[in-house]
């Protein structure tokens, strides 16, 4: 073999390498560069975009804001990211994709109360229906998510019987931000607003032992005094709520007063009681005041004080 023709041979040979190694180099660049935007426009990865936007969050049927809600299309439009930040203190987040290998949508949400929801499902009649398990209680979760003249309506209900009975969780409707999400100054009319809303709803929590409605709005340090002088924690009224030891038939408020002193709001209202705690029945009627205080979390009840049962002729 002549030297050059050797030396042709070996050139040739380290062409091959060379086009061989630009190939793998440009192959792994392809790779790297991830999917096309194109990958997530197909129509089934667009059914759920109605859910984007800068949201105000409101109880059906109430005027008062109960949370911010931002829905965001990230990762090339291929998941819909949500972060709620409710009146309450109550922070969560969910990611929601489009799961094209087993056709179905996947969301998971998190919050700032170490809590975490798996919930799967699909589009039925221009309703995103999904449906998990919350594995902290046990019972099944589902949501709707339908569009309503240029909103949201987001409902949700759970049931512990595998899915023959639900009850009703919640019912929001979601409206476009009348200001961005950075507009943190409110006027005392918002905070009673606010305020207001909340002792309602945690009113309601304690009619029907919703114990997780109760938990997002008690401050961790809370403490309740009764007329008798018995002080109750956060805890106690927390394991109370979870035995079902007490049934309401009436737990309403009326004559509420609300007053704001900056970051320090107190509600004066008169109570009326009427269940069975253990199996015996109690019908009373009691003054109480609360005190919530603004937290960087948002408005938290940390006190609690009821007076004894009023004599039945002063009611």
């Amino acid at each position: 073999m002549s030297q050059i023709a050797g030396w042709s041979k070996i050139g040739i040979v380290y062409l091959v390498v060379l086009l061989a190694g630009s190939g793998l180099t440009a192959a792994r660049a392809a790779s790297a560069e991830g999917p096309k935007s194109s990958s997530c426009a197909t129509p089934a990865y667009r059914q759920f975009d109605f859910w984007a936007g800068d949201w105000d969050v409101f109880d059906v049927g109430s005027p008062i804001k109960v949370a911010h809600a931002q829905v965001d299309l990230i990762l090339d439009g291929c998941v819909l990211r949500e972060d709620y930040q409710g009146a309450d203190g109550h922070k969560g987040q969910s990611f929601t994709i489009y799961d094209a290998a087993r056709k179905v949508w996947h969301q998971s949400w998190v919050t700032n109360r170490g809590q975490m929801l798996v919930i799967e499902g699909k589009i039925e009649n221009g309703e995103m229906v999904l449906t998990g398990e919350d594995h902290a209680t046990g019972a099944l979760v589902r949501g709707w998510w339908k569009p309503v003249n240029g909103e949201v309506r987001e409902t949700a209900a759970t049931s512990t019987d595998a899915g023959k009975t639900w009850k009703p969780w919640f019912d929001l409707v979601f409206r476009q931000a009348a200001s961005g999400a950075n507009d943190t100054a409110t006027s005392a009319a918002d905070d009673r607003s606010i305020v207001t809303g909340l002792d309602t709803r945690y009113q309601v929590a304690v009619k029907e032992n919703d114990a997780a409605a109760m938990d997002r709005i008690l401050a961790d340090d809370f403490a309740l005094v009764t007329g008798s002088g018995r002080i109750y924690s956060k805890a106690d009224l927390l394991a109370e709520a979870r035995s079902g030891r007490v049934h309401y038939e009436l737990q309403d408020d009326t004559d509420q007063t609300v007053r704001i002193w900056g970051d320090t709001a107190v509600i004066t209202a008169r109570l009326t009681e009427k269940g069975t705690d253990d199996g015996k029945p109690f019908d009373k009627m009691v003054w109480f005041s609360d005190t919530y205080v603004r937290t960087p979390s948002g408005w938290r009840y940390v006190f609690g004080q009821a007076s004894l049962p009023l004599p039945k002729g002063s009611q």
